[in-house]
């Protein structure tokens, strides 16, 4: 565990030096200190930060670690900072890695339980309200479109509310990529313009799943390497929310989102550092 969290808050360090961060020099804790300490309570206390603070304390990693509210404040001033961070690592895993295959899906994270609709607090709109086909249920909150290499690593990623359709990702992600690169991806994905688009502009090859009444049908074996390649995440998304707790405790809308980013920037250092 101490040596995941050296590890964590070295890459964070590197990287914060990397894109030319300054902060005040009277600070008693830095930022790469408050990014460490939420990532780590992503990894080993389920996103309580409370948790991660008072460990952080008392094992003298950052012995003068703030209290709860002012971590909070610090780690809400900071929130851009963390998504121009994990940018800033999917370009340096993009850069390095040989494999020229990405893997495009969307998964649900629900604010609250269905019949609760009604009484959260965080949010209130009707557009955060999805259905889960795999589930045939509804749900209330937000679906993270997220973009990996073909080893399942996060690069990319991008919030929409629940009644989203995937299609809206293709126009939300940077998918700034290699050129060359494949994007496989499943049906929902189907947009004849932005597939058009991105091989002419950018030669991004988007490779989705073709439905029954599609016009433009794939032989069968470009169907089966399609269905063999995206097949693997789904166990990235498993692997990601495994870790989630029953209900992710926030405050506000922006809070939920940081937590999420945090379970999310914290699974790609693992599997692209640590494991």
């Amino acid at each position: 565990m101490l040596n995941e969290i050296i590890t964590i808050y070295a890459i964070i360090d590197d990287l914060l030096k990397a894109l030319g961060h300054d902060e005040d020099c009277r600070r008693q804790v830095s930022d790469a200190e408050i990014i460490t300490t939420a990532i780590i309570a992503a990894i080993f206390f389920y996103g309580n930060h409370s948790k991660a603070c008072s460990y952080m304390k008392d094992h003298n990693l950052i012995p003068d670690m703030l209290e709860k509210s002012r971590f909070n404040r610090r780690l809400h001033n900071v929130s851009m900072l963390i998504n121009d961070l994990f940018h800033q690592l999917g370009m340096i895993l993009k850069e390095t890695s040989d494999c020229t295959e990405y893997l495009l899906d969307s998964f649900p994270i629900p604010m609250c339980d269905n019949i609760r609709i009604f009484n959260v607090r965080l949010i209130k709109s009707k557009e955060y309200r999805g259905y889960i086909a795999s589930k045939k249920r509804y749900f209330y909150g937000v679906r993270v479109q997220l973009l990996t290499t073909k080893s399942g690593i996060p690069v990319e990623f991008v919030f929409l509310p629940g009644s989203a359709s995937d299609v809206r990702a293709l126009n939300a992600l940077p998918l700034n990529l290699p050129s060359g690169s494949e994007v496989y991806g499943d049906s929902a994905y189907t947009d004849y313009t932005v597939e058009d688009d991105l091989e002419q502009t950018s030669q991004i090859f988007l490779k989705v799943m073709r439905k029954k009444n599609s016009k433009r049908q794939d032989e069968p074996w470009n169907k089966y390497i399609k269905q063999h390649t995206r097949h693997y995440i789904e166990t990235v998304f498993s692997s990601i929310t495994c870790v989630f707790p029953k209900s992710i405790h926030a405050v506000t809308y922006e809070g939920f989102l940081l937590k999420v980013e945090a379970f999310i920037f914290a699974f790609t250092l693992q599997q692209a550092f640590i494991k």
